[in-house]
């Protein structure tokens, strides 16, 4: 039974955390885009920030791989 709990629980992390990042980089994307079309040259600018979500995405795999590890 704990078992299948650690595993849900991991599986949230990595689920929730990789949900919150498509929502982020899918609203920078798009507003992104429009940024570019506008002044080309923020190209560097916008990528930079549609990157830093991923973040997220990594801290929630470093915390459902210290679930899985530690318990």
């Amino acid at each position: 039974m704990d078992t299948g709990l650690i595993a849900i629980g991991a599986g949230l992390a990595v689920g929730l955390a990789a949900i919150g990042t498509g929502y982020a980089q899918g609203h920078i994307g798009s507003a992104g885009v429009g940024a570019i079309a506008e002044k080309p040259e923020l190209l560097g600018n916008i990528i930079l920030l549609v990157a830093i979500p991923e973040t997220v995405l990594i801290l929630g795999f470093a915390v459902a791989a210290m679930i899985i590890l530690l318990l």
